[in-house]
């Protein structure tokens, strides 16, 4: 693709170009903008070289020598990233005459290259800070045969269909403003509803499960933030601290500090523990402008939040619950597939070895008594202690980072949390994270692609539409709103003076589980013909068997309607 590019634009720069999950991009400094004909004519281009079938050879030369190449070439973005090499020597590989840096390896020939798309262009700052040029990205991806690329681009175009902003947009859930600011969600009614079901299901299966629900402030002063070693970790993710009465505040950026003084509120016994701490706390951090997301990267958001102090002789067993709920959660809203990872100690870290390894252990026993696959991430836990983290699957087979334990060694030490033990002495407990969604934020915009906007019946902001075919059944119809509406099932009625047809598209469109149609036989026989959204008819069914229908679907959780 580069090489097209040169071709087509000898006055593009060449900046960055690897190889992606599912398939590549390369960035461009180029004064003109790519338009979709110019992704067009580069495809051509790129057919035409594959047909050349030149060869890919590799040579080996000094790093001032490569410099000195692309020096003359007019390519300074290479020279910059080769003035940053440590190697003193580096690869360079030429097709057809074009020359590019690369470690590689490469393929044969151009001419093995088969089925491939230009699909898309965007803007990408030079090494992603928005302080360097604004250049160009082309994202493009290859396949071995045109079956599979053909597979792949149906699957783009239902990842198209599902997305959150879309549909967000399409069935009045969300909103972000720049207006308001970058990154921060505007709860809309349709998109608040489903939230409130979230938060009403989060909190109740906490309470079973024996957890304490707090409200914590969203500010705190900045010394919280160094104690907690935030400041030190986290201080590019934090925003400017506020001056109140010549002390400074910050806006919260995580919820422990505030659990940990819960805690440490009063004198604590070994018997007392586990003590469990849960908020949807909403937190704020700094997220550059080009990362922002919909609803996947904001800046501010809500975590399903928890902190569980115990002995050093609990953690298996906490651990192993909280497995359990995390998959019962996550079952609950339709994700039963995942991927588990094992994060080992950093090179940089708090704590004993003593410490990790017993954590470390914790973490893994739990997850093969669990009979749970897991692969190890050496070196990916956090610096106070090591984690599990769970990638759900969606309908699409797309992973996505929800869920998270982590055992914390570090806030313990440095709020200096103890509590007395069976021998009447004080002894320092453990601390550990865990959130089952991630975030409300993220995990909606999960929701939304996982289901393509269509939410199971529990879910649904409107989980039934009554709809009159004519003006003489609005009384029936708004008879039949009061009574379902009394079985706390969320219902709305369409009487308006428009064909039915009409409304049953529109009620579709927006994705409401049940559609209620009434004529004349309805109205005489104090009965509903039901509609799903499926386009299923059922009934006619009398009003008590229809509610208890839905009410059935709601109190169960069912996927199905």
């Amino acid at each position: 693709m580069a090489h097209a590019v040169k071709a087509l634009f000898p006055e593009a720069k060449l900046a960055i170009g690897p190889a992606t999950e599912d398939g590549f991009y390369y960035d461009f400094d180029l004064d003109r903008t790519f338009s979709p004909e110019d992704l067009h004519l580069i495809e051509e281009k790129m057919s035409e070289i594959v047909r050349q079938n030149t060869p890919f050879v590799k040579k080996v030369v000094s790093r001032q020598e490569a410099i000195d190449f692309f020096e003359r070439s007019g390519e300074p973005y290479k020279v910059e990233l080769l003035r940053e090499i440590p190697d003193e020597e580096v690869s360079l590989y030429e097709e057809g005459g074009f020359v590019d840096l690369c470690r590689g390896p490469h393929i044969r020939s151009t001419g093995q290259i088969v089925a491939f798309k230009l699909l898309s262009v965007a803007g990408a700052y030079w090494r992603g800070n928005e302080k360097n040029r604004m250049l160009q990205r082309i994202y493009g991806t290859s396949f071995p045969d045109k079956k599979a690329l053909s597979d792949y681009l149906a699957y783009l175009e239902e990842v198209k269909k599902r997305d959150h902003r879309k549909l967000g947009k399409d069935l009045d859930l969300f909103s972000t403003s720049d207006e308001i600011g970058a990154g921060l969600v505007i709860w809309h009614p349709n998109g608040a509803l489903i939230r409130r079901a979230i938060e009403d299901f989060w909190l109740r299966e906490h309470h079973r499960a024996g957890y304490k629900i707090l409200y914590t402030p969203h500010i705190a002063k900045l010394n919280l933030w160094a104690t907690s070693g935030h400041l030190d970790f986290y201080r590019e993710n934090m925003y400017s601290p506020m001056e109140i009465e010549g002390v400074d505040y910050e806006i919260k950026p995580m919820n422990c500090p505030f659990h940990i003084h819960v805690y440490k509120h009063t004198l604590r016994s070994y018997k007392e523990l586990p003590m469990r701490f849960a908020e949807l706390g909403t937190v704020y951090r700094y997220e550059r402008s080009g990362v922002l997301h919909g609803l996947l990267r904001v800046r501010g958001f809500t975590q399903d939040d928890a902190h569980i102090f115990c002995r050093e002789d609990q953690i298996e067993d906490e651990i192993l619950a909280v497995l359990d709920f995390t998959l019962f959660v996550l079952k609950t809203f339709g994700f039963e597939r995942y991927d588990i990872h094992l994060s080992t100690r950093p090179e940089k870290y708090v704590g004993t070895l003593e410490h990790w390894e017993s954590a470390t252990n914790a973490l893994k026993r739990a997850l093969e008594i669990k009979g749970l696959s897991f692969d190890v991430d050496p070196g990916e836990g956090v610096f106070y202690g090591p984690k599990i983290d769970i990638k759900v699957k969606d309908s699409l087979n797309r992973p996505w980072q929800c869920s998270t334990i982590q055992v914390d060694f570090n806030n313990p030490e440095r709020f200096a949390l103890d509590y007395r033990g069976s021998d009447g002495n004080e002894h320092r407990p453990i601390m550990i994270h865990r959130a089952l969604m991630g975030s409300l934020e993220r995990f909606f915009g999960i929701l939304i692609e996982h289901y393509a906007g269509a939410f199971p019946v529990w879910l649904a902001p409107v989980q039934v539409k009554i709809l009159t075919i004519a003006e003489r059944h609005a009384d029936y119809a708004m008879h039949l709103l009061r009574t379902i509406a009394g079985h706390d099932i969320r219902v709305e009625a369409d009487i308006e003076n428009e064909k039915i047809g009409y409304k049953i598209r529109h009620a579709t469109m927006m994705k409401v589980p049940y559609l209620v149609i009434i004529g004349d036989k309805e109205v005489s026989d104090r009965s509903v013909t039901v509609r799903k959204r499926s386009g299923e008819n059922i009934g006619p069914l009398s009003i008590d068997e229809f509610v208890g229908v839905v009410k059935e679907k709601i109190d169960k959780k069912s996927l199905e309607l």
